[in-house]
């Protein structure tokens, strides 16, 4: 259930939210809404804006308030997001040896805050998250990551395969974790600019992604289960790479 101070509901109030910079985390417009100038008004300032927007069926809009929302109805961010193409050239600037972590279609809010927690205390630089089919920065998700969120930076991409080609022309070494790596975890090399990526429980790392990774990393497992659950699995790439970069000497300010 989202809670009411996580969205605004209203063709005029969330042209208004658009116009007045709000962190928007997306608008959900009726799949069928169309004509009249008010929604034409919407849909332009949604594109002048750059606003991620979705169409959906009424019923999805109704599940989150039965009051007249018009056909329209912007969710909010409990934090702003970051530009991933202004982030790291601020991190090489400050002599540092870039840590991000990039979740490629990960939907599940509380393993989110999860991982944000452990990528906070493990001195990540930023998480990277792609605009559509995946989990976004609520209250809930701040509340699970217990306010890591409010102090770990997160960016949002067009798609997580942009983010890993752009990182890979700046010079980061792409780790991605799946039981496809014929490499185990530990081996892989995280002492420079890395870039750790994790995939969805279901279906795992995305084909495309997977191409484009430098090194497919796997952690061993013994019992009979299969597969660690994805925040327990992120914490264990995460903590191979700072065992790896305070063995090397470095530290993270």
């Amino acid at each position: 259930m989202i809670d009411k101070k996580e969205y605004i509901f209203g063709l005029r109030a969330v042209i208004e939210a658009i116009e007045a910079g709000k962190d928007i985390d997306r608008v959900l417009i009726r799949k069928d809404l169309a004509g009249g100038d008010l929604a034409r008004e919407l849909l332009a300032k949604i594109k002048e804006y750059g606003v991620v927007s979705q169409r959906v069926p009424l019923e999805k809009l109704n599940r989150i308030t039965m009051k007249n929302h018009q056909g329209a109805i912007a969710l909010l961010s409990a934090v702003g997001y970051y530009d991933l193409e202004q982030m790291v050239p601020s991190l090489y600037e400050e002599g540092m040896l870039p840590f991000i972590v990039l979740l490629d279609g990960i939907t599940d809010t509380h393993n989110f805050g999860a991982i944000a927690r452990t990528a906070e205390c493990a001195g990540v630089d930023t998480i990277v998250i792609p605009e559509r089919n995946s989990v976004r920065v609520s209250a809930d998700a701040v509340k699970t990551s217990a306010g890591a969120l409010l102090h770990l930076p997160v960016c949002r991409t067009r798609s997580i395969e942009e983010a890993v080609r752009y990182l890979k022309d700046s010079g980061f070494v792409i780790v991605g974790a799946t039981e496809k790596g014929v490499q185990d975890y530990t081996e892989a090399d995280y002492t420079g600019p890395v870039a750790i990526v994790m995939g969805a429980e279901d279906t795992g790392i995305s084909d495309p992604v997977l191409r484009l990774c430098d090194t497919l990393a796997a952690i061993p497992i013994i019992g009979s289960i299969g597969s660690l659950n994805v925040s327990v699995a992120a914490g264990v790439m995460m903590y191979e790479a700072v065992r790896q970069r305070i063995g090397a000497g470095q530290s993270h300010e």
